[in-house]
């Protein structure tokens, strides 16, 4: 039978996944001093020295993209006025930073925004800007493809040309669309098509509508993001995704959002109420394999950059699933190439410099072959 695009279900975000990711506590983790054992030296070290950094979260906005965003009234994305952006910044940006390549990725609303053709020949454009970009700057760029979700059967169609035909050196899933949350087992034959090619799926939040989330006078990309990570994650793990499909080593934004600092609450989900009511069609998580799960991720340091952050990384998974992130041109208010050349100095809060190095750059290049082929010759 034919794959067809769904309509959203009435069940709301919010509904979805619940509270998951409602803790606003991310920040108490500072307090606890976790991770501190195996992370924290005793006083802030230097950085390494040179252009050595691969950033794993990066994002382009192609010319014909931009302008079709504008002309759409996506004027902000996640409440950050949607950027400029060229190859050349680009260069100049990483050229300050000591980054030497940058992995690009659409961001959030990716091309979910154009009905399906438009769609369709919108992520096809994407893709291919990016394939020709990393092939006339090959040693500076990398890139993810973005998918003309929600048509799974286009974006499996696209998911494919772009591995294997452009040769890009992954996906790029947003958390949900239209509603419909990453986990869901709508997108289950595009989770076997991506297995099947043993894909880097990097996982960006997505913002959410305005009649699912509280009235707050703060932009989507400040708190809203790092939750509807957990609940991506969260609703994976839930429904066995994650293991059922292995081979996808999925990535997840802002050091995971939520989910390191609620991995207990997470874990413990079938010793409650909850475990008596959980179908019998999907495993049921146990605390072992949960954290088993939660270890497996990909977290990357974009705009977390700091001891609470990457403490409560460590205390849920090893150094080498942590991997460096820019978010740049998004982060250029809090990154502007005037002084320090540190792009993430709170790094050195954490790690040693030798670590630096490896979650600067020996850990993103060991989830990007091609892209390791390319800088190291």
């Amino acid at each position: 039978m034919p794959f067809r695009p769904f309509s959203p279900a009435p069940t709301s975000r919010r509904r979805l996944l619940g509270g998951a990711a409602g803790a606003l506590g991310a920040t108490a983790l500072a307090a606890t001093g976790l991770g501190s054992a195996q992370a924290a030296p005793a006083r802030r070290q230097s950085p390494p020295s040179g252009t050595y950094r691969i950033d794993l979260h990066a994002h382009c906005l192609p010319p014909d993209y931009r302008a079709s965003l504008l002309e759409h009234g996506h004027l902000t994305i996640g409440g950050y006025p949607t950027p400029n952006w060229s190859p050349e910044e680009a260069i100049a940006f990483m050229d300050y930073y000591g980054i030497q390549a940058q992995a690009l990725s659409i961001s959030d609303p990716g091309v979910s925004y154009l009905p399906g053709p438009e769609a369709i020949d919108m992520a096809r454009y994407c893709n291919t800007y990016a394939a020709d970009l990393f092939r006339a700057h090959p040693t500076r760029f990398g890139a993810f493809a973005v998918l003309p979700m929600p048509d799974v059967a286009a974006s499996i169609a696209e998911a494919i040309y772009a591995l294997d035909t452009l040769g890009l050196d992954g996906v790029v899933l947003l958390t949900a669309y239209n509603g419909i949350y990453l986990g869901d087992p709508r997108f289950e034959p595009l989770m076997i098509a991506l297995n099947q090619r043993k894909a880097f799926v990097f996982v960006h939040p997505a913002a959410i509508p305005a009649d699912a989330k509280p009235e707050l006078p703060l932009p989507d990309f400040l708190e809203e993001f790092t939750f509807d990570t957990t609940r991506a994650a969260t609703l994976m793990m839930a429904t066995g995704m994650t293991q059922r499909y292995p081979d996808i080593r999925f990535q997840l934004s802002h050091a995971g959002g939520t989910v390191p600092f609620l991995s207990h609450r997470i874990s413990v989900a079938s010793q409650t109420v909850l475990g008596e009511l959980w179908p019998e069609s999907l495993p049921r998580p146990s605390v072992l394999d949960t954290k088993n799960q939660i270890s497996r991720f990909y977290y990357d340091t974009a705009l977390s950059a700091s001891p609470a952050a990457m403490a409560s990384v460590l205390a849920v998974t090893a150094r080498d699933h942590i991997v460096f992130g820019s978010d740049w041109p998004f982060s250029a208010a809090t990154l502007p190439q005037t002084g320090d050349r540190d792009p993430a100095p709170g790094l050195s809060d954490v790690f040693d410099s030798a670590q630096r190095m490896e979650v600067e750059r020996h850990n993103p290049l060991r989830q990007l072959p091609r892209l390791a082929r390319a800088v190291e010759g």
